[in-house]
């Protein structure tokens, strides 16, 4: 099905490099004015898109926040993240979604649609969650959240990620989302690059037996980089399991998905297995997994680029949501 075509205007909060802003126009919308506090990223957002977001929304005044239909926010997630110290609204970073609130009292959008890691749902209990649902419909929102996977949207990457729906009409419906098949790395893959490829002294390759893929996501673990290993904790005869294992010496099969991408891999350390080779996947095939097309410009400096990569959204997934909201008459 074809995306819908409706004129709204949004705004793009924790803007990022763009990610809710290319599936907002992608349905249609057009960016009426965005926010982003860290520089880099403003920079290659600004390459793309045309326009410099303005900086910390704490400081910006929702007097001078443009009327608009929808608001976009992937607001921080380091503090609800299993990967971070799941301090939550005690951490300022936290607090963020505040922001959001407040802007929304001041514009009343029609909708907005949040986005945060998994575990949000499930931080401090439930407890943050509540008060995020809370909050909205003190002003009037009716709210509805999912844990989506950016597999089930045709991107051969694991993802999951909290999103949250809120709409002044009536509330959205997850279940009318429509799915697509999933996708193998294969699919995403370059063709022809100057490809990193490790020596094969520098990793293990599993025996086929011991490879199995996982259902639900499509991961195919086959293999590791001989260093690293995490001891602790590690039953004998268990040492060949992916869980024993440090995220960046890992090896996925090509003809499976690949795990999240991290905001805190700085260094691009993805390693898949393809026709009897091990190499590094390519700064363009992150940028594939998330969804950008290969004209997208990605910033100078590598380290930069990596971050901002496994910081962004899965945009087909994005896409899909606005797309099903626009249907659903919630924008």
């Amino acid at each position: 099905m074809g995306l819908l075509k409706l004129n709204f205007r949004f705004i793009d909060l924790f803007a990022g490099i763009g990610g809710f802003r290319v599936a907002g126009e992608q349905n249609g919308g057009s960016c009426a004015f965005s926010s982003e506090v860290n520089k880099d990223a403003a920079e290659t957002y600004a390459m793309n898109h045309g326009d410099k977001p303005a900086g910390d929304i704490v400081a910006i005044d929702a007097s001078d926040i443009p009327q608009h239909d929808v608001l976009f926010g992937g607001f921080p997630c380091q503090p609800f993240s299993i990967c971070g110290h799941l301090k939550g609204f005690d951490d300022v970073r936290g607090t963020l979604f505040f922001e959001i609130l407040r802007i929304a009292a001041h514009h009343r959008p029609r909708c907005l649609v949040l986005e945060n890691v998994k575990n949000f749902k499930n931080h401090d209990k439930g407890n943050t969650i509540a008060v995020v649902i809370n909050s909205l419909e003190q002003l009037g929102y009716r709210v509805t959240y999912k844990v989506l996977n950016a597999v089930g949207f045709g991107l051969p990457q694991n993802r999951e990620r909290t999103i949250i729906v809120a709409s002044l009409g009536t509330s959205f419906d997850f279940d009318q989302l429509n799915l697509k098949r999933r996708g193998k790395l294969l699919d995403i893959l370059e063709k022809d690059s100057d490809f990193q490829y490790l020596d094969e002294r520098e990793y293990t390759l599993l025996p086929e037996k011991l490879i199995k893929v996982q259902p639900q996501t499509g991961l195919r673990f086959v293999g590791y980089r001989n260093r690293n290993l995490r001891k602790v904790g590690v039953r004998e005869g268990t040492e060949h399991l992916s869980r024993v294992h440090k995220q960046p010496n890992r090896i996925y099969c090509a003809s499976g998905t690949h795990p999240t991408l991290a905001a805190g891999e700085s260094s691009g350390r993805y390693w898949i297995s393809l026709d009897g080779r091990v190499r590094k996947l390519t700064l363009r095939e992150c940028y594939r997994l998330q969804g950008f097309h290969d004209g997208f410009r990605v910033h100078p400096t590598l380290t930069a680029a990596y971050k901002q990569i496994g910081n962004s959204v899965p945009i087909p997934m994005i896409s899909e949501v606005i797309r099903s909201a626009i249907k659903q008459g919630i924008i």
